[in-house]
This record gives C-alpha cells, structure tokens and sequence, in this order.
C-alpha cells in the first residue's frame, strides 16, 4: 500500500501540471494573439477636456497599452470633445479615439468624403446628459432655463451638439433666449460654484470626476430631460436616432440624488480609429481594451459596462479589419 500511493501522488502531480500549462496556455493565448511579438511604433489618442471621462479612460488605457505592447508609444492629446475627436482622426490628427454616435453621424452628414476613412474598434459605454443647476435654483425643466446664463460645453465638443439640440427642442434659442457660455467640464463647475453662471450642460460617463468634486463643496441638482423630449428630439436629424429616454441611475452621485433617478438622455460612445491604421497594432489594441475593463473599471465605474457581447455594434461606424479579426477569434 505505501508503494501505491507515490505513484497515485506523481500521476496527481502530472495532471495538476497538465493543467497549470493549460491555463498558461490559454493566458498567453489572451496576450499574445497567434503567440506573435507585441506591435511597436507610435500613435496619438485624442482625449478630451480635464476632469471629464475621456481623458482619464484615455489615461488609464495607455498604461494598460504600456503593459501589453511596450514597444508603442501613445502620445494623448486632450480636446474639447466628441465633434473634434472625429475630425481629428479623420484628418489624421489623430490615429484612435473615442466620440459620441450621435457625433460620428453628424460629422459623415457633414463631411462626407473624410468620413469614409472612418472605422469602429468598439462601442465602449454611454454618455448621460447632464444638466446641473445649483440646489436652490428655479430651474425645474429645460424651458425654465430662458434668460438664464448657461454654459452650452466647449465649441466642437459633444456636449454643445447636444445641449443646442436640448435647448431647441424644448423652445429655447440657443443664440437669443439664453445668455450661453462655453465652458466645459473642466471649468464649469467652478463658475456655477462662484455664481458665474446658473446651469450647464455636461454629457459623460457617469460619475464623471469634475462632478463627484464639486459635490464635496457645493450643493447642486440635476434637471430632468423628461422623455417627451427626447421622442421629439428624433424627428431633427438621422443623428438625433442615437439618442433614448433613459434615467441616470440613483448610484451615479448618491450624494446629490439622495436615492433618486434622473429622466434624462444617453447616447453610446465609439473607440474609433482610420481604414489606414494598422491591422495587427488595431486588433492588440481590441484586446487590451476588453481585457483591460475590470482594471480601468476600478478607477473610472463607466468602463466596467464595456462589453465584448456589445463592443462590435460601432454603428454608424463599420468595425475596421483588425477589430473585426479580434472579435472572430473570441467568437465562441
């Protein structure tokens, strides 16, 4: 009996080993597509403003980028939003980015040579309106925002595609009835704060950073976008098909929403980059964006919704080819 149970001991041991290099294998598989050597070179990611989603994300996903391919150099580049994040990669300002669908649209619309280089890598998360007033405000709806000073978001960012699109449909001038400033997310809660300005529009991720700080110094609320609106906002434009009626969950600023949603809007968020980028750097970059969504989750809450079941729906954008080749070699 004692000469048995050695032998039964090494055949555990094996099996266990056996299986150790399978989960090695299968690791390795994950990082290392085709067990190739990581792409190297250099790339520019165009961000957005401080304190807003974009450009933490874009900061977080270059130090996932830094691990996986260390040999590719990411240079960030902040911006004032959705609108010109699109025309950047278009141009060849930048090589990837992320942008609001209801901003690709508007810019194929608009520029319709320049958007056909245009190509989705994957829908990330999306973006709520926001539209914050301090606590004792009148401002109880959009239309009560008439003759009020209200920062409308930085010019060629998402925020101003959409807060002019809000402001119009519930019959508000953006140009007359309001007195409109452009600040983003990066100085618009300290004019509210200082009494500069009574509203202002913001369309991110949620929590958005800017906002959970404001929070621990001024009291503020949000204003609902009720979703009567935002059904009448869909008949302005094919862009405007991107946006749905949806409520800000209780968790995005428990501190400011005391338990309750917000009626409001939200619109998905695209990676992009250009027909000319590089297949295999593309699709290593795919895998380090879904690979890396619980470790960027951790900092920034909206990337924990990233989703390989959903990342491939990049419409209006078709998927470019290394994205395309990442997803067929994870399809079960």
């Amino acid at each position: 009996m004692s000469k048995v149970l050695p032998r039964i001991g090494r055949r555990r041991a094996l099996q266990g080993a056996a299986a150790g290099a399978v989960v090695l294998g299968l690791l390795l598989w994950w990082l290392l597509p085709l067990g190739e050597d990581p792409p190297s070179g250099s790339i520019t990611f165009s961000t957005g403003s401080t304190g807003g989603v974009y450009q933490e994300y874009g900061s977080l996903l270059r130090n996932e980028l830094a691990k996986d391919m260390p040999g590719l150099k990411v240079t960030l580049k902040t911006s004032n939003g959705s609108q010109e994040n699109v025309a950047r990669v278009a141009t060849g300002e930048a090589d990837f980015t992320i942008a609001a669908a209801d901003a690709v649209q508007t810019y194929e619309e608009r520029h319709a040579a320049s958007a056909t280089r245009l190509r989705g890598v994957a829908r990330l998360y999306d973006d709520y309106v926001q539209l914050v007033v301090p606590r004792d405000s009148d401002v109880r709806s959009v239309a009560d925002l008439r003759g009020k000073r209200v920062a409308t978001g930085l010019p060629g960012s998402g925020v101003r595609l959409i807060a002019e699109r809000v402001l119009t449909t519930a019959g508000v001038d953006p140009a007359k009835d309001i007195t409109a400033v452009s600040e983003g997310i990066n100085t618009g809660p300290e004019r509210l704060k200082e009494g500069k300005i009574d509203a202002f529009f913001w369309s991110g991720g949620v929590p958005t950073a800017g906002l959970e700080n404001l929070a621990d110094s001024f009291t503020f609320r949000f204003v609902p976008i009720d979703a009567a609106l935002v059904a009448e906002m869909h008949d302005q434009d094919e862009s405007t098909s991107y946006y749905r009626a949806t409520n800000m969950p209780e968790s995005a600023y428990p501190s400011v929403q005391n338990g309750d949603t917000v009626p409001t809007i939200a619109v998905s968020n695209l990676l992009m980059t250009r027909t000319d980028m590089n297949p295999r750097l593309t699709e290593w970059l795919t895998r380090t964006v879904l690979k890396s969504r619980d470790d960027i989750g951790g900092h920034v809450h909206s990337a924990q919704l990233v989703d390989l079941r959903t990342a491939i729906y990049t419409d209006p954008l078709p998927l470019h080819t290394g994205a395309r080749r990442y997803y067929r070699s994870v399809k079960p």
